[in-house]
């Protein structure tokens, strides 16, 4: 059974690669929302700036686990 100092780093990898993917994501969703925005479906660009503040208030949250899980 690994201990905790193992199960703590191999979480943290996998955070770091969801965080990746969240980045990922984030990327995406500005693209479509600066080409929404462009072409006049102003209703919809809004909705995915709301998405993309979730995704920013949550990659906070996730780098500051990923910091105390490689602090311990």
């Amino acid at each position: 059974m690994p201990n905790n100092s193992d199960s703590n780093i191999a979480t943290a990898d996998a955070l770091t690669l969801l965080l990746h993917n969240q980045h990922a994501l984030g990327a995406a969703i500005e693209e479509v929302t600066r080409w929404l925005s462009e072409n006049g479906v102003e209703s919809v660009a809004d909705n995915a700036l709301v998405a993309m503040e979730t995704l920013d208030m949550n990659a906070k949250a996730i780098t500051d686990a990923i910091t105390r899980l490689r602090q311990s």
